[in-house]
């Protein structure tokens, strides 16, 4: 492919890795971040841009990295005829309008869990006592960002929910308006997702397994992502009965990018739980490593809809993030003493497998950037699950952070969970 002028743009620095990606390959990029907080985020990996808008007549493709809005700015460029890899406002709205999403679903003939919208604490917790049930909340909106409010509820009475919506009604009120009560469905977490083109998907699909909580063993508080495990596949029983539904949905609104469903599966049935109608954050770059072709070719004609099918690497891919204080929380003054500029040591020469999330490169020197305290996602790839993992590991250990933390244990639940989704026959190509 000739070389192409790729204009990426975002609110939170959540592109980095595949904006340095195609640098990496020779393209023409420039790199737009609107948060000024963290517009150092990246640079001396990619060259920037002060307003994307000003430079959208430069670029051959752009790319939006989320939802917040995006999806009216993707429609109105591809209007004027410029190529786009984004959202629209129908689908910026699954994501970020939990009921709509569902609704949506329903529409589309697939399963959904039971849920009840709220913009009262008040109705929410008479609901709970003449329903008693094991329940999640879910906040809608910009709400949703602040992973530490959704809520698994327990108790088969609902007593944990109730508690916790009393404590919402006392400190959240003003920052959650909307909010689901959905009820808790036991089984295997799993997500599908696949690659649109404006018209189709193309394929393969990719299965995945997040790993939300911050400690080993899947304890503690929800974080953005700690790890995820994955593999490539043709599409699967779990896949036709959610995403597939759609395809007609994203093909009338000219939809181009990656759509993720999240599911919970079980010996009775497949319940998809929501939408994520953009990349996701760490998958894009654990993806990328799987991908292969060449990160700018695939994005270009992912946007000219040329691209229907792609090659993969076999086997299983586990990517790991490495964070630093404060992360999973938002503390400006933790941040500065023990992570802002820190050093990014390698004891080897070797960025096999490393991709930065809030990075810097000051004369030839990575140190962390930004102010979330997410640093790195390292990439290991096998045959087997095993293998994976122990290549990941071997290149953790390559690096040297002051103060890094991350997860040990990203992709030890596919050895029971796959023993379940196999016999189940969810994970069968259709």
């Amino acid at each position: 492919m000739e070389k192409k002028k790729f204009l990426f743009v975002s609110v939170d620095a959540l592109i980095n890795d595949i904006a340095w990606q195609l640098v990496k390959e020779g393209q023409d990029v420039k790199y737009c971040i609107q948060n000024k907080k963290i517009q150092d985020v990246a640079d001396g990996f990619v060259p920037k841009s002060e307003d994307w808008q000003q430079d959208a007549d430069w670029a051959d493709v752009i790319i939006f990295d989320d939802v917040l809005g995006y999806g009216k700015q993707a429609e109105k460029l591809r209007k004027a005829g410029k190529l786009v890899v984004g959202g629209t406002e129908y689908t910026d709205k699954l994501e970020d309008d939990r009921t709509f999403g569902q609704e949506e679903m329903k529409k589309a003939g697939i399963n959904i869990i039971p849920f009840q919208e709220f913009n009262s604490f008040d109705d929410a917790i008479t609901y709970v006592k003449a329903n008693p049930n094991r329940y999640v909340i879910k906040p809608s909106g910009e709400a949703q960002n602040i992973k530490r409010l959704l809520f698994v509820g327990e108790e088969d009475d609902g007593v944990d929910v109730i508690q916790v919506l009393e404590a919402y009604k006392k400190l959240w009120t003003k920052k959650i308006k909307v909010f689901q009560l959905q009820r808790r469905m036991t089984g295997v977490e799993i997500a599908v997702g696949a690659f649109f083109n404006g018209k189709q998907f193309a394929y393969p699909i990719n299965v995945n397994f997040e790993h939300k909580k911050l400690f080993p063993g899947n304890i503690g508080l929800s974080t953005g992502e700690m790890g995820t495990s994955m593999y490539w596949s043709g599409p699967n029983r779990i896949f036709n009965a959610t995403l597939k539904k759609m395809e007609q949905h994203f093909q009338e609104v000219g939809y181009v990018g990656y759509m993720d469903i999240n599911c919970i599966v079980n010996a009775n049935g497949i319940y998809p739980l929501e939408f994520t109608a953009r990349f996701g954050y760490p998958t894009i770059s654990i993806q990328q490593e799987g991908i292969a072709m060449p990160m700018g070719e695939f994005l270009y004609k992912l946007a000219t809809s040329e691209l229907t099918e792609f090659k993969t690497k076999k086997g299983f891919q586990v990517g790991v993030r490495i964070v630093v204080p404060p992360y999973p929380f938002t503390d400006k003054e933790t941040f500065e003493t023990y992570s802002r500029d820190a050093a990014i040591l390698f004891k080897k020469p070797t960025l096999e497998g490393i991709h930065i999330e809030d990075v810097k490169n000051v004369n030839e020197q990575w140190v962390v950037a930004g102010e979330s305290g997410v640093v790195l996602v390292v990439v290991g790839m096998g045959s087997t699950m095993k293998q994976a993992q122990n290549q990941v590991y071997n290149r953790i250990a390559n690096i040297m952070i002051p103060n890094m933390y991350y997860r040990t244990d990203i992709g030890n639940r596919w050895y029971e969970d796959s023993d379940r989704l196999h016999s189940w026959g969810y994970l069968r190509e259709m």
